[in-house]
Order: structure tokens, then sequence, then C-alpha cells
């Protein structure tokens, strides 16, 4: 299982830090020295780390921090929630609290818990979101400076329009975008999120140059509605969940979603891939474990995070949310994480981002 790399170590594909008594510290060095300020604020608000300490050398379930790298309300946020509640539940975690660390894709999540050395009593959610924030961020720490626990489960976008669109199939969309591409204005999440990064995929697979997407970034679904319902953007890509309230009471039309197959409880709503456009990318979720904590007690971190993914609490979470569940662990995970790196890269790329 992947673990933080030795000081001066060049396998990340980051530079070494320069020698003792160099007066011009590294990128790498600067951001784990801020980054490291922002981890003591963060976590210090939340619990005291005498409590925290001890619990790390003991039973980890007595006192567990989940990290989400995002703000109240995001998708990282109630993912994290929706765990600690299983934990509660379940009796799974005595003590198990969220702390919000949010920013740039999650990168200033990651890099204060890539401070954290050792200490075993944190997690920090990751996925689709941080893996773009990574590469578009050219963030000094990754998933190296980490180490991996478990791929736990997945969403899909789903590409909407207003309720009076005179759009309703993916052909509709792509034959009037590509006339004029720089007209259409899409919104969703941040950046470089897999809402972005589904409408890219979906341009290039109807020859719309990347370069031609005009998109407004918005913070969640809630945002990207309001745009639509405004008139200020045409279209949006964003999770499944986040507005499938909205698509149920006749605000918006549903087009297309990217998933392999339809979702429950929304069978009108033909995926991409029935209408010729196989969009791949999902939006999963995780959870990492902190730099240089052993072996035993990334067994312990996983043995609770499989028991909490086992319970009924949390089967009960993935209904509600229409996530899906894709455990993954160990190597299996590992390279999951390089493929999708690769594949969100090149998107980015495409994009001229």
């Amino acid at each position: 299982m992947p673990k933080a790399p030795p000081p001066g170590d060049v396998s990340a594909g980051t530079p070494a830090d320069p020698p003792a008594g160099s007066s011009h510290p590294s990128r790498r060095m600067f951001g784990r020295i801020a980054y490291g300020v922002i981890a003591a604020a963060a976590i210090g608000t939340a619990t005291t780390y005498s409590v925290r300490a001890a619990s790390a050398k003991g039973d980890l379930s007595s006192n567990l921090t989940l990290i989400a790298p995002a703000g109240a309300g995001g998708g990282w946020d109630g993912f994290a929630r929706e765990t600690q509640q299983s934990m509660r539940v379940e009796a799974l975690a005595n003590n198990a609290q969220v702390v919000n660390i949010p920013g740039a894709g999650g990168t200033i999540g990651l890099g204060s818990f890539s401070t954290m050395h050792g200490q075993a009593d944190t997690i920090l959610a990751t996925g689709t979101a941080m893996v773009g924030g990574i590469a578009l961020n050219k963030s000094p720490v990754g998933f190296d400076d980490t180490t991996l626990l478990a791929r736990v489960a997945e969403d899909y976008d789903v590409l909407i329009a207003p309720a009076d669109a005179p759009y309703d199939t993916v052909d509709d969309v792509i034959a009037a975008w590509k006339k004029k591409p720089k007209d259409f204005v899409w919104t969703g999440g941040s950046a470089g999120s897999v809402d972005h990064l589904t409408i890219a995929q979906l341009a290039l697979l109807g020859k719309i140059p990347a370069s031609d997407i005009t998109y407004i970034p918005k913070s969640g679904g809630g945002e990207a509605i309001q745009t639509l319902l405004s008139g200020t953007t045409d279209f949006a890509s964003c999770g499944f969940n986040e507005v499938s309230d909205q698509i149920e009471a006749g605000r918006v039309k549903a087009i297309g979603v990217a998933a392999p197959e339809r979702v429950q409880g929304f069978d009108d709503v033909a995926t991409m891939s029935e209408q010729g456009y196989k969009v791949t990318l999902t939006n999963w979720r995780g959870w990492l474990g902190a730099p240089g904590i052993t072996g035993d007690e990334s067994s312990q971190l996983l043995d609770i995070l499989q028991a909490t993914r086992d319970s009924a609490a949390w089967k009960d979470a993935l209904e509600r949310n229409k996530w899906t569940d894709v455990w993954q662990t160990g190597e299996e995970f590992a390279e999951f994480v390089k493929e999708d790196t690769s594949r969100v890269e090149k998107l980015l790329k495409e994009l001229g981002l």
C-alpha cells in the first residue's frame, strides 16, 4: 500500500528539497510549511491533540477524525457526514467527528493532511475532484504523500436543462451546440471538477473542440440550477443526487445520465451511453490515511471502513444519495488511482487547463 516517500524522494515527480543552508526553499518545502499551519489550526479547533495522541496509540475506533476537504454542504462534506453517521449508528467509532478544510479542489485539505505524519486517528475524504485539483493547481503534494485506504462509492453526473428547453436528447444538444459552440453556456462544479470534465468528454465525443466550451463554475448543484432558471446558463452537468429532487419536481429536464445503467427511480432518464455517447467519468469517493502510519494502524482503519461499508446504515445512505458501491483496497485501488489520474490529466490538457 503506498506510503509517504522519504525526505528528498523524487518518485512523486516533484523536486527534492534543496541542501541544508540553501536560501531558496523548494515549492514543495514551502507548501508543506503552509499546509502544516492550516492543519494545526483546523484540526485543533475540533479536538485536543492529547486525546488524539492517546487514541492513535491504541484502538482507533475510540476517537476518529474525518476530514472533508470542502465546505459544509458540498459532496465531500455529505460523504464524510454520512460515513460519520453510519459509524455512530452502528457503534463502529465512539467519537467520530468531521472537520472541513475547503479549497482548491481538495488540495488545501490534502496538503494539510500530508503534514500529519503518523497520525492514524485522522482520515481524509478523496475522489475525482481531488485528482483534478492536484493536476489543475499543480499541487506540491499528491496521493504518494498519504496512505491509500479504500475507494468506497461513486455517483454519476446528469446533463440537465431548463424544463422548457427545446432539447430532449443528447443528439439534440450536440446538434445545436455544434452550430454555435461558444454561444452555449454550461455550468457545474469548480473548474477541473467531474462536472467540467464530463462536459469536456461529451464535447470530444460530439466532435466539438474542448477549447470552444463556455463554462461557468459554481459551488454545487443548487447554484447551477439557479443559473439555469434565471437564463444565465443553458445547460448544467451535476451530480444526480444534487439535482434529483429538482428533476422530480419538474423544474429542470434531465437529458442524459453519465452512468452505465439507468438510475433506480428515474427509469425514464436514458444514459448517455444508450444515446451513443459513452461518457465514462464517475465521481468516485474514498478515504486516505495519513503518511507514515503502521501496517497495523492501516489494517485497523480498513476494518472500521469495511464494517461501515457493510452496515445497514451505510446501505441506506447509498440508496438515499443514489451512490453506487465500488469498494476497492490495496493494489487494486492504487492502480485505479493511477489510471484515473492519467485520464483526468489528459482531459484537462485537452481543455487547455
